[in-house]
């Protein structure tokens, strides 16, 4: 198993996820923003992977604590998720962004539980509840199936 993985003996509680991603927004690299945000994705194995966000001079290469997170995973063959946590410096109930919710959604199923750290609660949403009708194999099987059904009605 890789170092950026930690297989609990039994289960983590959500709290035990919460302070897994605040022990991660330590590390995040934010000469930008100076707005720290980490990240800790448990695997359906229990394995716990934890991400920071670490930004770019150009913003658009900057990486995402929960993109990191989940790319540990991945790389690391883990491919089934249980749950997310989230937290920021702030403690503001931050929640993923568009794009990260985008990233879940390859791997993950609708129900995800999507803990987001507000200092003393934890707000929970499912992954659903925050990006309805994500983009995914079937939408794009669907598009290619019916071309026309995107076209304008002018053809375009």
């Amino acid at each position: 198993m890789d170092a950026d993985a930690d297989e609990d003996d039994g289960a983590v509680t959500d709290r035990e996820l919460i302070e897994r991603a605040r022990e991660a927004l330590e590390a995040a690299y934010v000469p930008y923003s100076e707005y720290r945000v980490g990240a800790a994705v448990e695997t359906a194995d229990g394995s716990i992977y934890a991400g920071c966000n670490v930004e770019n001079a150009n913003y658009s290469n900057s990486l995402h604590a929960e993109e990191v997170a989940v790319g540990s995973a991945v790389r690391d063959g883990r491919r089934s998720f249980a749950r997310l946590a989230v937290s920021s410096a702030a403690r503001d109930g931050v929640t993923p962004c568009g794009m990260c919710r985008q990233t879940l959604a390859e791997f993950c199923d609708e129900d995800l539980p999507v803990l987001c750290d507000e200092g003393d609660a934890v707000a929970e949403y499912a992954l659903g509840d925050l990006l309805p009708n994500a983009i995914s194999l079937e939408t794009l099987e669907d598009a290619d199936a019916d071309p026309d059904a995107t076209a304008d009605e002018d053809g375009t």
